[in-house]
């Protein structure tokens, strides 16, 4: 007789993961190993790519992980992946649209940075549409047609804390310094976390009946080395009165990419502490 755990199990599944080199696309890819499956990392970056499966073979000596430098939003590209996976593997079993220009208090993203709403630059808005929604448009397009002909297959949607509510400008603010060298988080991100709710619900009820599951996860908060005084501020706001470690969110993945949630589609599910319910 079988367990409850053993619903969690992905024994051999191929799972695509865009943005796979990131902080959190590294630990999607833990999810996968953890469930006994075959994570498959996107990313633009080769070098990334190798230090993100170095960093996984330390952990899980044993395991096999496919990477891939791939521009998610060439098509052409994208297939290219896709025809090697499926001559190797047979299949391809889901997929987690990570990818995005996550504009971070802690990095140096060009869309993060002093640019008013007035003054917000066309080409990133065309830059960060391009890959947070054409980019995850294309990959369900290459990717969930082979899980569509199979009729069995699984994708997760990354939004945010901030596809839920709108960014709370004041904990970007330093005092004294003139409106317009303010530092503000970006129109195109929050439009794009929006979006890709969207597209979770209209793909769950395309594929409702041909054996396809799409969900959307909104991670949140993600602690990863930001100021003090941003920290203070967020945490503020936050009823749990901390942000999120990287390794609470991989338990979560395994179970929306499981036969654990059987029965889940077109679902949000929101891991932030609570913050969007203040």
């Amino acid at each position: 007789m079988s367990s409850l755990f053993d619903l969690y199990k992905i024994t051999g599944k191929i799972v695509v993961i865009t943005g796979g080199a990131g902080l959190i696309g590294r630990k999607h890819c833990e999810a996968v190993l953890e469930g006994g499956g075959i994570p498959v990392l996107l990313d633009i970056f080769q070098d990334s790519l190798e230090a993100a499966k170095a960093e996984v073979a330390e952990k899980y000596p044993h395991s096999v992980v496919e990477i891939f430098k791939t521009d998610i939003t060439n098509y052409d590209s994208l297939c290219r992946v896709r025809d090697e996976l499926l001559s190797k593997y047979g299949h391809i079993d889901g997929l987690i649209n990570n990818a995005a220009n996550n504009p971070k208090m802690e990095g140096s993203a060009k869309n993060m940075g002093a640019i008013q709403f007035h003054n917000f630059p066309l080409e990133i808005w065309n830059e960060d549409i391009a890959v947070g929604l054409t980019g995850a448009f294309l990959c369900a397009q290459v990717f969930g047609t082979v899980m569509e002909n199979q009729k069995s297959g699984v994708v997760i949607n990354i939004s945010s804390d901030y596809g839920i509510i709108s960014p709370n400008q004041n904990i970007y603010r330093k005092e004294g310094v003139p409106e317009n060298e303010q530092i503000i988080k970006p129109i195109s991100y929050s439009v794009v976390k929006h979006g890709i709710i969207g597209m979770t619900k209209y793909l769950a009820t395309y594929w409702g009946k041909k054996g396809v599951r799409v969900n959307t996860l909104c991670p949140a908060s993600l602690a990863n080395g930001q100021p003090d005084e941003f920290v203070k501020k967020i945490s503020e706001l936050i009823p749990m009165g901390r942000m999120s470690r990287p390794d609470e969110y991989p338990a979560t993945v395994l179970y929306m990419l499981s036969e654990a949630s059987s029965y889940m589609t077109g679902a949000t599910v929101i891991l932030d502490g609570g913050r969007t319910i203040w």
